[in-house]
């Protein structure tokens, strides 16, 4: 499924591939690259609450700001794990992490596949990255918060998707 126009890049228009979910759908599985290069599903992060934070790469400001901004709050969130899905190469993730001191946030790479983007609606047809969006899903994967943001370049509304996880996670 394509989603002409579904999200722009300094106001270009952009094709997603992939639905556009929403509160109270299942969230999908998917197959990723997560540390020490393991395959990664949803069954594979577990029964927390988690918040799936997508960005279209970590070497840009925004994506940047957003990673940093998340691995902040999830030593404040006891009960929910926070994942950044992106098409970066897991070596450079792993990089990136280690250069900012993000460790508390688990980086997961769609390069293989993109099979997350396929499958949660943010695959960029035209240039093979994610779009910027967030998932709250819940102990029961049920999507709970979902947040397509329109413009590659703008931040996310991060307390909504806070406060989402912060309510499932009591």
């Amino acid at each position: 499924m394509e989603r002409p126009g579904a999200t722009t890049m300094r106001g270009k228009p952009l094709t997603l591939i992939g639905p556009e979910l929403k509160p109270g759908s299942k969230a999908p599985d998917f197959e990723t690259v997560g540390d020490g290069l393991q395959n990664t599903t949803l069954e594979s992060t577990g029964h927390n609450v988690r918040i799936f934070s997508v960005v279209p790469s970590l070497d840009t400001p925004v994506c940047d700001a957003q990673t940093k901004r998340f691995n902040e709050e999830a030593a404040k969130l006891p009960g929910v794990e926070i994942y950044t899905i992106s098409m970066d190469l897991p070596f450079a993730q792993k990089r990136w992490c280690g250069a900012y001191g993000v460790d508390k946030v688990k980086m997961l790479s769609d390069h293989r596949t993109g099979s997350f983007g396929e499958h949660y609606g943010t695959l960029i047809k035209d240039l093979r990255i994610e779009s910027r969006a967030i998932f709250v899903v819940d102990k029961d994967n049920t999507i709970k918060h979902v947040e397509y943001v329109k413009e590659v370049a703008d931040h996310p509304n991060y307390e909504a998707a806070l406060n989402a996880a912060r309510a499932l996670a009591k």
